[in-house]
């Protein structure tokens, strides 16, 4: 049970980076679906990095970076120039997959270079990888582990116990009021949504670097597309976020541990579990009364000042 839920933490990473960086982005009021796109262009930018510097904390640079960047031109046309943010997100997803398949193409099934896999290997933090139980679970993990968990605590604090955070909160439930306030809007919108591409980008780096340590065109492999319904499943609060990237970690690599069991299940009917639970959640989110379960007012919405 031990080795199976330490597995589920890992296989959760990379959705808890990416539904952390959607999640700041929406509560922005910017709904980019282009997750996807920027896990991919994290992960080749990391992969590419890694193969030409064998310096690790270049590669987690660039990554974040490359994830950047891509939130970058997905802010420029829905918060400047104000275009749908569904169809810029889509289109998005659409350039990152083919910026990943054209810059990886190089480099496909060559392996991480050593010095870099060694860094991001595994080791115990003192005290906390002896507690019984839960240490080998949480405590005997790899650095990008480790910085999931910083992460979910500075985005916690941040939202719910500074000044930023309840301006970033007015942000995204009504704009104009915000705005009216002498909230700058227009920085806090760009700038949430730079950092939400920064931490989707982190999680396709480690999915390129750490998980899966060499290149491959499908590397991420739609844990974007989730990420969005984790969004949602978990109420837009990142504490609880890290919890269901756990459970959706586990049901990505369920499969395989039945099949490790002996269970004559075909893998491809697990494949589907966690598509078929984002499917679910979405349908069931539309039936959630609580105001905090709901998404930020302003969501999707685009801002033009002139309006108010």
């Amino acid at each position: 049970m031990q080795v199976f839920l330490a597995s589920c933490v890992v296989a959760g990473v990379p959705l808890l980076f990416a539904t952390l960086g959607e999640l700041i982005t929406e509560k922005a009021g910017n709904t980019n679906l282009g997750v996807e796109g920027m896990m991919l262009m994290g992960a080749v930018m990391a992969y590419v990095t890694a193969a030409g510097t064998q310096n690790p904390y270049l590669t987690v640079l660039v990554a974040a970076l490359a994830g950047a960047l891509g939130a970058l031109i997905y802010a420029v046309l829905t918060i400047s120039l104000r275009a749908n943010q569904v169809v810029t997100g889509l289109t998005l997803t659409i350039f990152g997959t083919g910026f990943a398949k054209f810059v990886g193409q190089p480099y496909l099934g060559k392996a991480v270079p050593a010095e870099v896999t060694q860094f991001f290997a595994k080791k115990s933090i003192p005290l906390l990888g002896d507690i019984p139980f839960i240490g080998p679970i949480f405590f005997r993990q790899d650095v990008f582990i480790y910085l999931s968990y910083v992460l979910c605590v500075l985005a916690a604090v941040y939202m719910y116990r500074t000044r930023m955070g309840l301006n970033l909160k007015a942000v995204g439930e009504n704009t104009a009021a915000a705005d009216a306030s002498g909230i700058n809007v227009m920085l806090y919108k760009y700038v949430h949504v730079l950092i939400g591409g920064a931490m989707a980008g982190l999680g396709g780096a480690y999915l390129s670097i750490v998980r899966i340590p060499l290149w491959q065109e499908d590397v991420v492999n739609g844990r974007g597309w989730i990420a969005v319904a984790l969004v949602i499943f978990v109420a837009w609060n990142p504490i609880k976020a890290f919890f269901g990237a756990i459970v959706f970690g586990g049901l990505s690599i369920m499969g395989m541990r039945l099949q490790v069991m002996g269970v004559g299940i075909s893998q491809y009917l697990f494949d589907m579990v966690p598509y078929l639970a984002t499917i679910i959640i979405v349908i069931f989110s539309t039936h959630k009364k609580r105001k905090e379960s709901q998404p930020p007012a302003d969501l999707s919405n685009n801002y033009f000042r002139e309006e108010r």
